[in-house]
C-alpha cells in the first residue's frame, strides 16, 4: 500500500485543522471551503451599497428636475435655491454618499445628532483628506433647523453653520455671546410661526420686524433671514398663503432697510411642499424623505 497523501503546508486552503477543509482539496464540488464564507458575504455585501448610491442618484435627479420645474414656473433661477439635506433619518454611509454626490448643506433638528454626525463625517473626512486630498469632498455646512434650547448652544456652536430656528431674545443673546467668546460669528434666522400653531415654536408675524431689529446688531451674530414650518397638509398647495405671507414680511423689512445686505433668505418648504416654497421665493429648502425615500 503506498502511503497516505498528505495536505500541502504551504496551501493555505488547508490552513484550517478541520480534515475535512482539507480532503475538500481532492474534491469536485464547487463550493468554497468554509473560512472563505465570510469573503463572500463581504463581496455580496458590495453590490447593495451600489444599490443604496444609485437609488440616491436617482432619487437626487428627480429631485432636482422638481426644483427646475419649480424655479421655470416662477420665473426663478435654480442657482438661488440652496438644499439643505435633512439626514435625521438616515445612517452614516448614506450621508457620505450624499456628500459625495455633492450635498454640502445638512441639516438636522436635534442638537446631539448633529454634533454626533458632523463630528463623525469629520473624522471621516480628515483621514480620507490624508490619503486622497485631491479626490476628497469638501466639508459640509451643518445646518440647525429645530428648537434649539439655550442650554445646548456651547455644544453646538464648535459644529454648526447656520441656525434656523431663532425664537427669542435670550436665546439670541446666548448665541451671540457663545459665538464671541470662540471667535466666531453665526448666521441665523429668525423663526416665524406665521400659521400661529401653538404645537411650533416661532415669533408672531406682527413682532418679527421688531424682533429682528433688537436683535440685529448683537455681536457674534448675523441676522440673515426668516424661516417658517408651514402646517403639514395632504395638499401642498394648502401652504402656499403662510409662505406667501412670510416673502412679504421679508420683503418689507427689507424695504424699511432695518437691517444689512445680508437679510434676504427664506427658510420654507419641506420634503411635502417644497415646490410651491419655491415658487413663493424660498432660498434654501429642507428635505429629507423627498432625497432619501428608499435608500435607508
Amino acid at each position: 500500500m503506498g502511503r497516505s497523501r498528505r495536505p500541502d503546508v504551504n496551501n493555505k486552503q488547508c490552513e484550517s485543522p478541520s480534515p475535512p477543509a482539507c480532503r475538500d482539496l481532492d474534491s469536485k464540488r464547487s463550493d468554497p471551503p468554509p473560512r472563505y464564507i465570510p469573503g463572500r458575504l463581504r463581496i455580496m455585501a458590495q453590490p447593495m451599497g451600489t444599490t443604496m448610491r444609485h437609488k440616491l442618484a436617482d432619487n437626487l435627479k428627480r429631485f432636482r428636475d422638481r426644483i427646475h420645474g419649480a424655479c421655470a414656473r416662477s420665473g426663478r433661477r435654480v442657482e438661488d435655491v440652496k438644499v439643505v439635506a435633512v439626514t435625521k433619518t438616515v445612517e452614516a454611509d448614506v450621508i457620505r454618499a450624499a456628500i459625495e454626490t455633492g450635498l454640502t448643506d445638512l441639516g438636522e433638528s436635534r442638537v446631539q445628532d448633529l454634533i454626533k454626525r458632523a463630528s463623525m463625517v469629520h473624522e471621516h473626512l480628515s483621514r480620507r483628506r490624508k490619503i486622497e486630498p485631491a479626490d476628497t469632498p469638501p466639508e459640509p455646512r451643518w445646518h440647525m433647523a429645530g428648537h434649539l434650547q439655550r442650554n445646548k448652544v456651547r455644544l453646538l456652536l464648535p459644529w454648526v453653520h447656520t441656525v434656523h430656528s431663532l425664537d427669542s431674545l435670550r436665546l439670541a443673546e446666548e448665541i451671540g455671546a457663545e459665538a464671541t467668546r470662540i471667535g466666531k460669528t453665526v448666521p441665523a434666522l429668525v423663526q416665524v410661526n406665521v400659521a400661529s400653531e401653538k404645537s411650533k415654536h416661532g415669533i408672531a408675524v406682527g413682532a418679527t420686524s421688531h424682533f429682528a431689529e433688537n436683535i440685529s446688531n448683537m455681536p457674534g451674530l448675523s441676522v440673515v433671514g426668516l424661516m417658517t414650518m408651514a402646517p403639514l397638509e395632504a395638499d401642498p398647495e394648502s401652504t402656499r398663503p403662510h409662505f406667501s405671507r412670510l416673502r412679504e414680511v421679508l420683503e418689507d423689512m427689507r424695504t424699511e432697510g432695518q437691517l444689512g445686505p445680508d437679510f434676504q433668505q427664506l427658510s420654507m418648504g419641506m420634503s411635502h411642499d417644497f415646490e410651491v416654497a419655491v415658487e413663493e421665493g424660498a432660498t434654501m429648502i429642507r428635505v429629507g424623505t423627498a432625497l432619501f425615500d428608499g435608500v435607508v
